[in-house]
């Protein structure tokens, strides 16, 4: 297991697109935040859940929960949270609408992690910053962002002071050709093309 990278899983809780909170929503036959809980606690030895600083409690789950050190930030806040509070150097955060996560591309971008502050997908529909390695580094230009109350994550991968390794659809093509791991469940639609795909005979199931 990953011992120098903490797993920071972002499940806030709002669901605003859905309609109702989406962790608790069935996939097969997990809940979407039991599935992405279970892909990161067999990749990483450090597990850390980020919820919203008004998200009802996380009951009977096996990591820490810890919620938003600064309130009504989105994403943005909960990537801060969850590497300020790390302690570890870097963290890979990904959002807990994601049923697909694949170990062997997790560890694709922790293995990439010397190369730059930011490691982050850039696929044909753009960048993908809930699936990505984050270095301390990164902190002095979320307080900035923040502050100025730009909570665009994708924002942050074009500041000046950061290194950022962009992965390409070629570099994923020999172990996640669809980018079915960077599908994630924001709408109702969304949740079918999951259920959907779960359904079909002789789908993988993961393992690192």
């Amino acid at each position: 297991m990953i011992s120098e990278v903490t797993g920071v899983l972002l499940a806030g809780g709002k669901s605003r697109r859905m309609g109702e909170d989406k962790r608790y929503l069935l996939v097969g036959e997990r809940t979407l935040l039991e599935r992405s809980l279970e892909i990161l606690q067999t990749v990483f030895q450090h597990v850390v859940i980020v919820i919203a600083q008004d998200s009802a409690p996380l009951e009977q789950v096996a990591s820490p929960v810890i919620r938003d050190l600064i309130p009504d930030c989105g994403s943005l806040g909960g990537l801060y949270t969850g590497l300020k509070q790390a302690s570890t150097d870097h963290v890979f955060v990904v959002g807990c609408d994601m049923p697909f996560l694949n170990p062997v591309v997790i560890r694709h971008f922790v293995n990439l992690k010397t190369q730059a502050d930011i490691v982050m997908a850039k696929l044909s529909n753009g960048l993908h910053p809930m699936h990505a390695v984050y270095g301390k580094p990164c902190l002095p230009s979320l307080e900035q962002m923040i502050a100025a109350r730009n909570l665009k994550i994708q924002d942050l991968a074009s500041q000046p002071a950061l290194r950022v390794r962009l992965v390409t659809a070629a570099d994923l093509v020999a172990i996640d050709p669809t980018a079915r791991s960077f599908h994630n469940v924001n709408t109702p639609a969304d949740l079918e093309a999951a259920r959907s795909f779960t359904q079909q005979p002789g789908q993988p199931r993961f393992r690192s």
